[in-house]
This record gives structure tokens, C-alpha cells and sequence, in this order.
């Protein structure tokens, strides 16, 4: 037996007392009160916990699970409800094409996530023998470049980013955050060269609860920023890099006199044009599919509808302020 309190919604919910029956629709209220439609296709008691309600989401086909259901008239806020005046039902012949429909949704889930966990783990046998290799006995700290992408949602005041890509720059023989040696290092990949010249706006001292540490560029949540990650075991710096240095396409060292790496103008980045858009943006038009993921944690926003040479054509707009960036990251610098 089980008993759920809510302080939001002044309910109390009791696991043994079963509220819906298998066939029921059930109504799912998400983010900004988005509806969605479930129906419940099995209803089992569980000892020490009570009932708990099998659903299949009627649209995407998802399967789920739930011990909680409350009543629609007493909704109040996000959360799972039935009908306690008009209690609506499914046709069972429909469920069960539902359920089958779903269960085989779920095994092509499950089937593509152990297809990724063998890729990962492919990737990462490689890449741990390939980061051991150039791995300096002395490192103290691995200097890396990540490209991150913004995820933060305004409306609720949620500030967070993703990582899209983790490049491994160089070594450092000490744990000090010094910008200068992330500049040194920037200059080793063709897409944080621009991070390379002296800039104070570039420099972030976020060392307090909640900041990001030192990190060299724009902003931590998106585009490039260049960080040390310290080294305080061997074999966990090899375990943590072992993915990124499985692509040897995400390792870019200085040559050893110091030299940066030679770059060269991949065919991705020559079939797309940047363009002065309007007083307060600039654009990128052309085949952008393959590296659609870079621009969009550069800030850009990928638009159908955008004008160039006076016809409508799909392409990437970007504010006026990322233009020095993309002229690096294009070579037009």
C-alpha cells in the first residue's frame, strides 16, 4: 500500500484503490498545458504498492507506466487524468492493434539502441588504444575544444547546453587555468582559430558553485569553448576520451615545434556561401545538410523561406555579431 501526497495540487492518492479499467482513455497535460491522449491496456496489482496502470500514448505509440492518475475535475497542473463525469473507452479490438503496433515500436527501439551500444563500444576500443598513444606520461590536463548548443528555454527561465562535439587540442604539463596556452591550442583546429587572438570577452572565470570554470570562448552555451580537463588518473582520462579519440577526426595536435596543423577548406564548407543578409544579420545558403548540427550551435536558425538573389530559398540566419565567426569558420578571414 502506498499513499501519494501532493503539496501543489492538495491531493492524496491511494495506490489501492484501483481508479481506471484496462480500455480507458486517459488525458496526459505536459509543457504549456500540451495534451495527449492514452489509453490504458492492462491494470495489475503490485504487493506493497497497489495498482499501476499500463498506457500506450494513442498518437506516438509510446508505451509507459503509472501508479498515478487523478481525476479531471480536480485538475491542476501537469500530469495524467480520467474523466470522473464521462469516463471515455476504447474499443478492445483497437487496443490490442494498438498494443501489438506499439510492442513492435518498442523492439525496433530496443533493437536500435543495442545496435548504438555495440558502435559505442567499437568506437571506444579504438579510441582508448588511440588516446593512450598520445597520451604524454607528464600530462597533468588535456586541453579540448567542445562545440556546445544552446537548450535553454526562456519561458521558464531554464539556462542549459548540450555538447555536440569534443575535439582534443593538445596537453598541458599543469592543472592552472592560463588563457593564454587555450589560445596557443585554439590555433589547432580550423574551427576555434578565431579563439587564438587576444580577445577579454573570450575570457570566462566561472569558478563558484554553479559556474562552468575557465573557458575560452563566446559563450557556454553555444558555439566553441576551449577548457582544460585535469588529469588526477591515468586510466579514467583514457576511459573519459575514449569515445571523442575514436574518430581520429576529433584529435588535432600542434605539430612538436609548436607549428599549428596545416587546414584545408573541407568540400562541405565550399558548397555553402555566407552572404550580408540585412543591417542586423548575415546568411548561409547552399548545401548545408552536412554541417547543419555546427551551425545550429553557432546560433544560427535554419529558415525555408529566406530571400537570395530575389527568389526564396532555404538557408541559416544568423545576428550580425556571429559574422566574424563564420568568416573564420568558412575561411574568409
Amino acid at each position: 500500500m502506498a499513499k501519494y501526497y501532493s503539496l501543489f495540487g492538495k491531493t492524496t492518492t491511494d495506490t489501492e484503490v484501483q481508479v481506471v479499467k484496462e480500455n480507458q482513455i486517459v488525458i496526459g497535460y505536459g509543457y504549456a498545458m500540451s495534451e495527449s491522449r492514452y489509453v490504458v491496456y492492462k491494470v495489475e496489482h503490485i504487493n506493497n504498492r497497489g495498482f499501476m496502470y499500463h498506457l500506450i500514448n494513442a498518437d506516438t505509440k509510446a508505451m509507459d507506466r503509472t501508479d498515478i492518475i487523478n481525476p479531471l475535475s480536480k485538475k491542476f497542473g501537469i500530469g495524467r487524468y480520467y474523466d470522473d463525469v464521462k469516463p471515455e473507452f476504447m474499443d478492445a479490438f483497437e487496443v490490442a492493434i494498438l498494443l501489438q503496433e506499439a510492442q513492435s515500436k518498442a523492439k525496433a527501439e530496443e533493437d536500435e539502441a543495442e545496435k548504438e551500444r555495440i558502435r559505442i563500444s567499437e568506437v571506444k576500443q579504438v579510441g582508448r588504444k588511440r588516446f593512450a598513444g598520445i597520451f604524454p606520461e607528464a600530462a597533468q590536463a588535456v586541453i579540448v575544444a567542445r562545440l556546445k548548443q544552446d537548450e535553454s528555454d526562456s519561458m521558464t527561465d531554464y539556462f542549459a547546453s548540450s555538447t555536440q562535439r569534443t575535439v582534443i587540442l593538445g596537453f598541458s604539463t599543469h592543472k592552472r587555468d592560463i588563457f593564454s596556452e587555450m589560445r596557443k591550442h585554439a590555433s589547432n583546429f580550423e574551427e576555434t582559430a578565431y579563439l587564438s587572438q587576444s580577445n577579454p570577452d573570450y575570457e570566462h572565470r566561472e569558478k563558484y558553485s554553479m559556474g562552468a570554470g575557465y573557458y575560452l570562448g563566446e559563450s557556454k552555451y553555444h558555439g566553441w569553448i576551449i577548457e582544460k580537463v585535469p588529469v588526477y588518473e591515468r586510466s579514467k582520462t583514457i576511459e573519459e576520451f575514449a569515445y571523442t579519440a575514436g574518430d581520429e577526426n576529433n584529435i588535432h595536435l600542434g605539430k612538436p615545434d609548436g607549428t599549428p596543423p596545416a587546414t584545408t577548406k573541407t568540400d562541405d564548407k565550399a558548397n555553402c556561401t555566407m552572404v550580408e543578409y540585412s543591417a542586423k544579420a548575415v546568411a548561409v545558403f547552399g548545401n548545408t545538410k552536412p554541417i547543419k548540427d555546427e551551425l545550429k550551435a553557432m546560433g544560427g536558425r535554419f529558415n525555408n523561406r529566406l530571400t537570395f538573389k530575389g527568389e526564396k530559398i532555404a538557408g541559416w540566419i544568423f545576428p550580425k555579431s556571429k559574422e566574424q565567426h563564420l568568416a573564420c569558420y568558412f575561411g574568409l578571414d
